[in-house]
């Protein structure tokens, strides 16, 4: 008997040890920060943190720990070591720097960095073995997002031990002020298994060659597909000023499907696909660059300064774990007589807008007719790269003579010899250049010549648009968030975080009925509102003809100009015009453009206070559907372009109709809705209007049937639909950030209805919903208008409540970052405070307790599920114990007649084992207790009425 209990407390033993052996991010990051090097750094005030997330998930700040480059295309890496041995999955990234001081960052994963400095200078590269690029950045990107389920996979056997972080400094005049650069990225990792592995695809043309005066000239690049299938998600085009668009193609049985198509002087982001495209074994890849030599005098080749070009096309795509590769190139054209096949979209420009082009290359181009001057670079003779030439023999070159793997792949390109290739080109493309080659030295052999390839290949990476998740498909119907995810998981559906500013004064002016708002070039605050007037029940008979003629017009100042710090009115205009104003745009030349539904009319006012229209459309209180009249008309978009006017008419015509500039009618399209489901082009009530610019549409809030609908300006094409549960059964109001953001406001709920009234944030690629945000002071009643600043500084208007809100993200409120740097010290300060007052059991301040239920650092993702599993691990082998004592017990009893034979003191038993120590017990308690946060402080917004009110009659305001 004596030998079964000894059993069962070894057994016990080794369940015990079991738990504690299960380590949470916590004590993960105790650990760490106990190891970890200590890093100078300036900026954050601490060395490196790793942050718990919840038990499978934490996060780790990778920074240059201070640093002041000296010159400018410095590069400078430094290297972190994973925290954990195990295999994780990095499923999140998080940007923290700044276009004023960085051109580009890279993250690489490896296992052998160059340096085990705190940072060094890339020269000598980033890796001594294979590395695969995890990361990119440039130009003030927002995050990059992963599809759910998809990830880098780290650590373990087979995955990377190490991050390297590359940054490169452009122009380093902004460090003239010494101060310290901490730039970076934070990773959110976790330990559960992906099904899915993302990896990184690049197509590059290395030997185009771009006549100077030649109209049209295209690189064109093409590879067979040898491996198991992978998914694409997201692609990304990159050239320099000559490239005018960039097209990827799978084809498969001699059809193209397109990956992506952009023009690389937008801003060059990771666009998601718009449709999914899976590769699969025998598809080829097929990439076309289009460049014009137009305005140059001499040849361009493919290089790295300003005066060379490149062509590359870069696909994100996830596989299954098992079969996963995390990187592969393609270099070549395996057959260019498919390429007259391609579709003829890779052959035609896309048009850009002046000011939405971007600086190409490594340095900013500045041409004085033909001249071009590289800020900061060393003059050479001839910046000139190779011109033509054996790739394959550049490749040999550079990997030292290996004539084997390049013989092998070009001649008899097996799927081993383009493993091998590959693995070859990624230790290659991540390292610096060594120098700048010169063509006609290389001509003569010159060894410097290998500097084309040694160059850092992938570079300049441009915002990256929010959520890479592609759509299902062309109508978007997308299901709400789950709640309870989180503000990491918030965060991963978008970079967006929108909260009331709540010392704006402006929530205080006595306003009338609020109908439009509009942001001014100067992004002062433009209201329309309607004074003492009132739409109400009696405003209008069955005809539309309006009652109150005899109030005559509103006396008062109808457009006020706020600014937006203050809200103080810096001036005012449209007193004895209107008599129900509704819709406000103001065009590129600063003129209101103003809709009355009273009156049935457009108006085009001049900025300047004049007191009369400089245009008018409709006839005055006659309502109609012909070219020349209106029915309360709703809203106006002008397009700075081409000048073209668009108006939504209305409550009582379901139509958008255009006129040129000059105000002459031009066409029409739309029709009321259909009984039953409503088809695309189909209104109910039409009534707001954004001009998405960065995509050539406009789209419209069609109220009554709560969508979004999308179309080309110029010919009332439809071309999308956004569509939400969240919606409810009306949007009220939409408008467009330029940068990819979509902003909308819905309608007070039906009686029965429970989705709240709300504005919503949204992906214009996809559709999806980044955030929702509400107000903290009084609550929304009918949001009228909404409208979004390009540093996504947010306005509602509310026609019930007679009040404007002023929006923002808390970054933008509350954080102070480094000079240019972007760092947000404030928030890692805070963060900081708030974990070593956990780790050491201080008590935190009230500010600190404050900002902590606004801003949660730790996560506490299923906290009650930790607390319950910690206890049941704890309670099950105490309960088993307890019943093995009381059999014991009760069996000595019979045997002895009643008689003690001694009890089980299993504190004496542990206390007699060598090396028995507390310790164990004691942590394991102390992060429960970690673990254990209150959640019902994580919530900082007013609920909605229990009960909804009875909604407004459709026809009003």
């Amino acid at each position: 008997m004596a030998g079964l209990v000894n059993n069962l407390l070894i057994l016990f033993l080794i369940f015990q040890n079991s738990c504690l052996a299960f380590r949470s991010p916590l004590s993960v990051f105790k650990r760490y920060k106990d190891s970890a090097k200590s890093h100078s750094n300036e900026c954050l005030g601490s060395n490196r943190q790793l942050v718990p997330l919840s038990l499978s998930d934490f996060a780790l700040d990778i920074r240059m720990p201070g640093v002041t480059p000296k010159q400018s295309d410095t590069y400078l890496c430094m290297s972190v070591r994973l925290p954990v041995e195990e295999e994780a999955y990095v499923v999140d990234f998080k940007p923290h720097a700044s276009m004023d001081t960085v051109h580009h960052m890279l993250l690489f994963g490896c296992n052998n960095p160059s340096s085990d400095e705190d940072y060094w200078d890339c020269d000598g590269g980033t890796c001594t073995d294979t590395s695969n690029i995890l990361y990119a950045w440039a130009r003030n990107a927002p995050p990059t997002r992963l599809p759910k389920g998809v990830g880098f996979k780290v650590g373990g056997e087979e995955g990377s031990k190490y991050f390297v972080l590359q940054v490169h400094y452009g122009d380093v005049s902004a460090f003239k002020d010494k101060h310290k650069d901490c730039s970076g990225v934070t990773l959110h990792l976790t330990n559960q298994k992906q099904p899915m592995i993302a990896g990184m695809y690049l197509m590059m043309s290395m030997d185009t060659v771009i006549p100077p005066g030649e109209k049209a000239v295209n690189a064109d690049i093409a590879c067979s597909y040898k491996m198991y299938p992978m998914h694409v998600f997201a692609y990304r085009v990159h050239t320099h000023h000559l490239g005018k668009v960039v097209s990827g193609y799978r084809v498969r049985d001699g059809q193209w499907t397109l990956i992506g198509r952009q023009s690389p002087q937008l801003p060059q982001a990771f666009y998601p696909v718009e449709n999914p495209v899976e590769i699969k074994y025998g598809d080829t890849l097929a990439a076309r660059c289009l460049f014009t030599g137009e305005g140059r005098s001499s040849k361009t080749f493919i290089g790295g300064t300003a005066s060379d070009e490149m062509c590359n096309f870069y696909i994100m795509y996830y596989m299954e774990a098992k079969h996963a590769v995390s990187y592969k190139t393609c270099t070549r054209n395996i057959d260019p007589e498919m390429f007259r096949n391609i579709p003829q979209e890779a052959n035609i420009p896309i048009p850009v807008k002046p000011d939405m082009t971007m600086v190409h290359g490594h340095h900013e181009e500045a041409k004085s007719g033909d001249t071009v001057s590289v800020m900061q670079q060393p003059k050479r003779d001839e910046e000139e790269v190779l011109d033509q030439g054996d790739f394959y023999s550049l490749i040999s070159k550079l990997l030292g003579e290996r004539e084997d793997v390049v013989h092998v792949h070009k001649y008899n390109p097996t799927e081993k010899a383009e493993s091998d290739l590959v693995a070859e080109i990624a230790n290659v493309v991540q390292k610096k250049d060594l120098g700048w080659p010169d063509a006609r030295e290389f001509s003569n052999k010159d060894e410097r010549a290998n500097a084309i390839l040694v160059r850092d290949r992938i570079h300049k990476f441009h915002r990256l648009e929010s959520t890479l998740r592609p759509p299902e498909n062309r109508h978007l119907a997308l299901q709400p968030p789950k709640p309870g995810s989180g503000n990491w998981e918030k965060e991963r559906t978008g970079d967006l975080n929108i909260e009331e500013v709540v010392d704006w004064p402006g929530i205080n002016l006595k306003l009338g009925q609020v109908s439009g708002l509009a942001l001014d070039s100067n992004s002062n605050l433009v209201i329309f509102h309607r004074g003492d007037h009132v739409w109400d029940a009696n405003s209008f008979d069955s005809g539309y003809i309006y009652q109150q003629k005899g109030l005559g017009p509103i006396k008062e100042s109808t457009i006020l100009v706020l600014d937006p710090n203050s809200s103080a009115v810096l001036h005012s205009t449209g007193r004895n015009l209107f008599y129900l104003p509704h819709g406000l745009s103001i065009d590129h030349n600063g003129n209101y453009w103003v809709t009355d539904v009273a009156l049935h009319q457009v108006f085009k006012l001049a900025s300047n206070g004049a007191e009369s229209p400089l245009l008018s459309f409709g006839r005055a209180l006659q309502p109609g559907s012909d070219k020349n009249h209106f029915c309360q008309p709703t809203d106006v978009a002008v397009d700075p372009v081409t000048g073209n006017i668009y108006v939504s008419d209305g409550y009582c015509n379901s139509r958008i109709v255009q006129f040129s500039p000059d105000g002459m009618f031009v066409m029409q399209w739309g029709e009321e809705s259909s009984v039953g489901q409503t088809k695309p082009g189909q209104f109910s009530i039409p009534h707001s209007l954004t001009l998405v610019s960065d995509f050539g549409q406009l789209c419209v809030a069609d109220r009554e049937n709560g969508r979004i609908q999308c179309f080309k300006p110029e010919t009332g094409e439809f071309i999308k639909e956004i569509r939400h549960p969240l919606f409810g059964r009306e949007v009220f109001a939409v408008s467009y950030a330029p940068g990819g953001l979509l902003f909308a406001v819905n309608g007070k709920p039906y009686p029965g209805d429970t989705v709240p009234v709300q504005a919503f944030v949204m992906n214009f690629s996809t559709g999806e919903i980044i955030d929702t945000f509400i107000p903290l002071r009084k609550n929304f009643e009918m949001p009228h208008d909404i409208v979004a600043s390009d540093d996504r500084t947010v306005y509602v208007g509310d026609a019930h409540t007679n009040t404007v809100w002023k929006f923002a993200s808390p970054e933008k409120m509350e954080h102070r970052s480094v000079k240019k740097a972007g760092i947000e010290v404030q928030e890692i300060k805070e963060a900081e405070a708030v974990i070593e007052a956990r780790l050491t059991n201080k008590p935190m301040s009230k500010e600190l307790l404050k900002k902590e239920e606004k801003h949660p650092v730790v996560q506490q993702a299923s906290t009650g599920v930790s607390v319950v599993l910690i206890t049941t691990l704890l309670i099950i082998p105490i309960i088993v114990l307890l019943a093995i004592a009381v059999f014991i017990r009760w069996r000595k009893t019979r045997i002895y007649g009643g008689k003690g034979g001694g009890g089980l003191n299993l504190g004496n038993f542990f206390a007699s084992r060598a090396g028995y120590s507390r310790k164990g017990f004691d942590r394991l308690s102390t992060e429960g207790s970690d673990q254990e946060k209150d959640e019902d402080d994580a919530t900082d917004s007013e609920e909605e009425d229990a009960v909804p009110h009875p909604p407004a009659i459709p026809p009003s305001s």
